[in-house]
């Protein structure tokens, strides 16, 4: 499996554990944001105009991406926890498999939405960089997670 689908899986995993945590998730996703912000806005060289216009859209992009993974993985993850995942029949299997398609539908329609309306507002030369962006800061943040890991 290569890095970009991988990737994605790892981050919900990575957002259910911030999810667990409560209200310390809150602060957790701000600092992940304002850290996500200062690196994108280095990153793109936005100017001030693109950065008013361009920050607004992506917050709610990216804040609805997340609602939906943490709405779909909830239970997801609530039945690899309790066990139960040995005792699954070949139909709920089937319907479990129905419903992590219909979430990567979703998280696709979103992504492909997103990328209409900042085209708007954006070169695709800065788009592209975004998406690089994206891709570096995650890969980043998954480190730094790794890195807290050993720590402990």
């Amino acid at each position: 499996m290569n890095i970009k689908k991988l990737l994605p899986i790892l981050l919900l995993f990575v957002s259910f554990n911030f999810y667990a945590q409560g209200e310390s998730m809150k602060e957790k996703k701000e600092q992940i944001k304002a850290l996500k912000v200062a690196f994108f806005t280095t990153e793109l060289d936005l100017t001030t105009n693109e950065a008013e216009r361009f920050w607004p859209i992506y917050n709610t992009f990216d804040d609805k991406q997340f609602e939906l993974r943490h709405q779909k993985m909830k239970t997801y993850m609530r039945r690899m926890n309790d066990g139960s995942m040995d005792k699954i029949t070949e139909k709920e299997a089937n319907t479990f498999l129905a419903q992590i398609e219909d979430t990567e539908e979703e998280l696709f329609l979103l992504r492909k939405k997103f990328m209409q309306n900042v085209r708007t507002i954006l070169p695709a030369v800065k788009i592209v960089k975004l998406k690089k962006a994206e891709e570096d800061f995650n890969r980043k943040l998954l480190q730094q997670y790794r890195n807290k890991g050993q720590k402990k």
